[in-house]
């Protein structure tokens, strides 16, 4: 047997640029007789769900020149959860799920609805609540919808597809009343209903697809038990699982050209021999492709390679500008980093124009590859529209607009005040905004950038002039509370509140509560089929 060993320290090291699942489990022996190392590496698998494989590697030992074994363990040890009969769903949660009770402990259930009853088998229990999966539908609720992609129930970009969108849109309105009242504990209004979307299919004007060398496998394909031989995927990722990616036959978000012109990419690739990404090893030339259209009917590519591999690069994006000749502008981005941010790099035109026009109530907004634009651009007017009423706008009215972004709130604004200021954390957005106001021939705006906390203060107030109304726009954080403390001593007379987190918002509202009360909310459908929901708020100085 080994001699005692004087110490050993086990150390978890996250590795890689998703830092989020797995991890190398590295173990250190000192002074141990004659063993130079032991190290355990730690590595999850396909499925990285349930199993890991520790693998073993002891060498130079007396006696002992190599020595693998490797064990298969439990990530954590197995329970045995109930499969639980006949659980009656009652009402809608958050995420996008729908809960029960069982045994007086809430029961969250993905994919289903409230009046549906299902056999459930439970897959994670906590102290307070359990989550499981449908085994079998007892019952269908009425209110069920037949959904409309073929790939619902594993994209998970459409959670809600099997909810008439009556019922998402009533939901939508209570979540935003629940949040309010339960996190802000302030006196409320009566909560508008929540403004639907005109559009619930295409809506989306830009959407991001993944390459990767290996395609998800679904339920029914795996237990099908064919013999399914090893393909590429060009679509969404698998939700939380940044490795693995759905390959998108059809997407209901995108107006076209959006579809034919990923199936487009993928036939040309596959055929042609580009390597698609693989995110554990970092190789393959194919990394991601960015469409925007537009409601001009301009539209931009942005495709991400993994190598400035410039022959392979001009095949396709020759391709592309020959079998679609309505994109407008093509470019691309050479991404050799371990992580699929681009915010750092710069994108290349390769033809057409570096950017595209989107138009609003007679204004043109220049968007390039890294702009940020609200993504459902119909909607996006009738938020900003929601927005301007409740800032109510004067004449001599100076107006602050904070995260004003590429300035399209600021700008929107203009003409019913005397002057704008805006201010956004990036750059490359504030040139953006300056532009926009520029190519609209409007005067009367000013745009800084940098962080909101260094840039907004007491003195930047004093600078630009006391503001009559101030719109905020933050991002799902909220709003840094030294940020809420200058604003409060600004002391404008009208606050409006547009949130993409009505969470964060309530916990915002409660710090202005002392003086500024609630005197207008509404809800905004920005996603139609999801969880997610925009919400404005009015306040009045007290």
């Amino acid at each position: 047997m080994f001699p005692a060993l004087d110490c050993l320290s086990l150390r978890q090291k996250d590795f890689g640029s998703g830092r989020r699942r797995t991890g190398i489990l590295q173990a250190e022996l000192a002074s141990a007789l004659g063993l130079h190392y032991l190290y355990l590496k730690r590595n999850f698998g396909l499925d990285r769900r349930r199993l890991g494989i520790l693998q073993a590697e002891l060498a130079s030992a007396p006696g002992l020149h190599y020595l693998c074994g490797k064990i298969r363990i439990m990530a954590r040890k197995k329970a045995n959860y109930p499969l639980i009969e006949g659980l009656e769903i009652t009402t809608l949660a958050a995420e996008g799920k729908a809960m029960g009770r069982w045994n007086d402990v809430v029961v969250f259930v993905p994919l289903t609805v409230p009046g549906d009853v299902v056999d459930v088998q439970i897959r994670s229990k906590r102290r307070r609540f359990m989550e499981g999966f449908v085994v079998r539908y007892v019952k269908k609720s009425p209110l069920r919808a037949e959904a409309f992609c073929e790939h619902f129930g594993v994209c998970g970009g459409c959670k809600w597809q099997n909810l008439p969108y009556e019922e998402q849109l009533r939901f939508k309105t209570g979540q935003v009343h629940d949040q309010l009242a339960r996190i802000g504990k302030i006196a409320l209004p009566e909560i508008a209903p929540c403004l639907g979307s005109a559009r619930t299919q295409f809506y989306r004007n830009k959407l991001e697809f993944t390459f990767a060398d290996r395609r998800w496998l679904t339920r029914e394909e795996v237990e099908g038990g064919a013999d399914i031989g090893v393909a590429p995927a060009l679509g969404f990722h698998i939700p939380g699982m940044f490795d693995k990616v759905l390959d998108i036959r059809k997407c209901w978000l995108q107006p076209d050209p959006s579809n034919d012109i990923r199936m487009e990419t993928r036939r040309f690739c596959v055929e042609n021999g580009y390597t698609f990404h693989n995110a554990r090893e970092h190789t393959g030339l194919m990394r991601n492709m960015i469409v925007r259209t537009a409601s001009t009917g301009e539209v931009m590519v942005t495709v991400v390679f993994g190598a400035d591999d410039r022959e392979r690069i001009a095949a396709l994006l020759d391709h592309l500008a020959a079998a679609f000749p309505q994109i407008t502008s093509l470019c691309y981005v050479v991404n050799t980093k371990l992580n699929d941010s681009v915010g750092d790099l710069d994108p290349v035109c390769y033809k057409g124009k570096d950017h595209i026009v989107e138009e609003m109530e007679g204004l043109r907004f220049k968007v390039g590859p890294k702009s940020f634009y609200q993504t459902n651009s119909e909607q996006a007017y009738e938020l900003y529209k929601v927005a301007r009423e409740f800032a109510d706008l004067k004449p001599e009215d100076v107006l602050y607009d904070l995260y004003t972004g590429t300035g399209t709130i600021a700008n929107f604004c203009a003409a019913h005040c005397r002057r704008v200021v805006g201010i956004e954390y990036v750059p490359e957005a504030i040139a953006d905004a300056k532009i926009n106001s520029e190519i609209n021939g409007i005067g009367n705006t000013v745009f800084y950038a940098g962080d909101m906390k260094q840039v907004l203060s007491d003195e930047f107030v004093a600078a630009n002039g006391r503001p009559d109304v101030i719109i905020l726009d933050p991002p799902r954080a909220g709003v840094d509370e030294p940020v809420i403390g200058v604003i409060l001593r600004a002391a404008p007379e009208r606050i409006v509140y547009v949130s993409c987190n009505p969470a964060t918002q309530a916990r915002d509202l409660a710090l202005l509560d002392a003086d500024y009360r609630v005197e207008a909310v509404q809800p905004v459908d920005m996603f139609p089929h999801t969880h997610h929901v925009e919400n404005v708020v009015k306040l009045v100085r007290r």
